[in-house]
């Protein structure tokens, strides 16, 4: 799909303003006229489309050499399920984000998706334009749901903080100490900010907001946002 590119179509306002280059996609789902048009669309609206992949197993060694930015992946797929897809794809690479494109809605696979490291879910339903928006924040490191979702996954990073917290994230006195600007972002990462809003209420850049959290799990060695956020709420910086 990379050969369709011309430099000169590439919007910049379709694109994080922080980057230079176009955000790198790879698109995974075992429908080829469903895959092919996603691929498509991405590809006319100034992304560089890099891979895709129509299986779990496909898509796991594909993402690896390819390197995407956002891996845009269908739950339902033959030879290994999405959200194992999920889970390695961003095992061995921390930096990818992933957007599940599904035609479910059912609570549960938009919870297990979560789980397993994807940062946004949209339904097939969705527009075009919903799409390409959802890639962009996607790749900035935002959380992206099909309206009605957002609160749902928030519940559940409530319900997870009520579990008991993982060795990395204690109160041990050796524990790595956040600075009062990092926290101050965990805080509003916890009470469902975006980026962008965090950037605003703060009157910093989006991409010191992106720092921040990237120190902030390096720090904690954490792994992801539901991480992050379970980490938060566990502490009451949602409350604060």
């Amino acid at each position: 799909m990379s050969e369709r590119h011309d430099p000169e179509r590439h919007d910049p306002e379709r694109r994080d303003p922080g980057r230079r280059d176009p955000i790198k996609v790879m698109v995974v789902d075992d429908h080829p006229m469903w895959r092919d048009a996603v691929a498509r669309d991405l590809a006319e609206s100034g992304f560089d489309v890099v891979a895709t992949a129509s299986d779990g197993d496909q898509a796991v060694r594909r993402a690896r050499a390819a390197a995407p930015d956002v891996l845009v992946l269908d739950l339902n797929l033959p030879g290994r399920p999405g959200v194992q897809v999920c889970k390695e794809a961003v095992g061995t690479d921390p930096k990818l984000r992933v957007l599940v494109l599904s035609a479910s809605g059912e609570h549960a696979d938009v919870l297990e998706a979560v789980k397993s490291g994807a940062t946004g879910y949209l339904l097939k339903s969705a527009s075009t334009e919903e799409l390409r928006d959802a890639v962009r924040r996607t790749a900035a490191g935002d959380p992206v749901f099909t309206p009605g979702l957002a609160g749902l996954v928030l519940g559940e990073y409530r319900r997870l903080a009520s579990e008991p917290a993982p060795a990395a994230g204690s109160d041990d006195p050796g524990a790595p100490r956040l600075t009062d600007r990092e926290t101050e972002v965990l805080r509003l990462v916890a009470k469902g900010l975006s980026y962008k809003q965090i950037a605003e209420r703060l009157v910093i850049s989006h991409r010191t907001v992106q720092n921040h959290v990237q120190n902030t799990l390096g720090k904690l060695q954490l792994h992801n946002r539901v991480e992050l956020v379970r980490y938060a709420i566990e502490r009451g910086l949602d409350d604060a």
